[in-house]
């Protein structure tokens, strides 16, 4: 698996603010959305594009165009926070959700809601902020391709080496977009230094 750390001194400066337990909820989801925008256009740097025949005010001229159209998953609830960012600066792009949950008796995840647009031929960006034991990511990888999708990335604001190993194992075939890769998972399973629930401090309901 391709695993890509974005080192940029902006993402870092809003990756500070994300990580600072005074940081209110307001301030974090404009931080969220800014990081978002960066990763995607590390995701985007190569995309493919065909040729575009225009003309400027002055003289005809051949830009480029995004040559495949793009579907944003997020993960429910924490991706959410990254999709306004996605959906302001990717063309022809359509939504999809899928909201993965913990069964209670067999502790394996499963989708409470899955709502998915064609995949077919797409540039797909899943939406998981924290990726800690790699299990949601891991399942709602499994479930896109199961509905079609081949060419995915996913983009996750930090990311712990336990799920980065686990997407290495069983989904060898993506990309990995990380702001950080930070030291480990502690006792509870939260990524340290992390920064905390991300789906809490996105919406305030810690």
């Amino acid at each position: 698996m391709q695993v890509n750390h974005l080192k940029h001194s902006l993402s870092e400066h809003y990756l500070t603010i994300l990580r600072d337990e005074t940081t209110n909820s307001d301030e974090f989801r404009k931080a969220a959305n800014k990081i978002s925008i960066l990763l995607l256009a590390e995701a985007t740097k190569e995309i493919l594009t065909t040729d575009k025949e225009i003309t400027t005010p002055l003289v005809p001229f051949v830009g480029k165009e995004v040559a495949k159209e793009s579907v944003a998953i997020p993960v429910l609830r924490a991706g959410l926070g990254l999709l306004d960012g996605i959906i302001n600066l990717m063309p022809n792009l359509s939504v999809g959700y899928i909201g993965i949950q913990r069964n209670e008796e067999t502790s394996h995840p499963e989708d409470y809601y899955c709502k998915l647009p064609d995949l077919n031929n797409k540039n797909i960006f899943v939406l998981e902020p924290m990726l800690a034991t790699g299990g949601s990511l891991s399942f709602a990888v499994s479930q896109i391709k199961k509905a079609g999708g081949t060419d995915i990335s996913a983009l996750c604001i930090v990311s712990a080496p336990e799920g980065i190993e686990r997407l290495e194992k069983e989904h060898p075939d993506i990309t990995l977009y990380t702001a950080a890769i930070d030291v480990s998972l502690n006792k509870d399973w939260y990524i340290v230094p992390g920064l905390g629930d991300m789906g809490d401090r996105l919406f305030g309901t810690i």
